[in-house]
């Protein structure tokens, strides 16, 4: 019960405190192109594969 308690107290003080950041200018961040999000899905997929057929038993 001590630790249901514990983590809703430290829940509620963490969206009391939880607010925007002041950030004093913004950095422009370009798009990226379209074979580095297909990059990225293809390597996503081989190392799911890759740890998937590492099941224990």
């Amino acid at each position: 019960m001590g630790m249901i308690r514990t983590l809703g107290i430290s829940a509620v003080v963490s969206l009391l405190l939880a607010g925007p950041a002041h950030a004093a200018g913004s950095i422009q961040l370009p798009d990226p192109s379209g074979i580095t999000l297909f990059s990225l899905g293809i390597a996503g997929l081989l190392i799911g594969r890759h740890f998937a057929g590492k099941r224990r038993d």
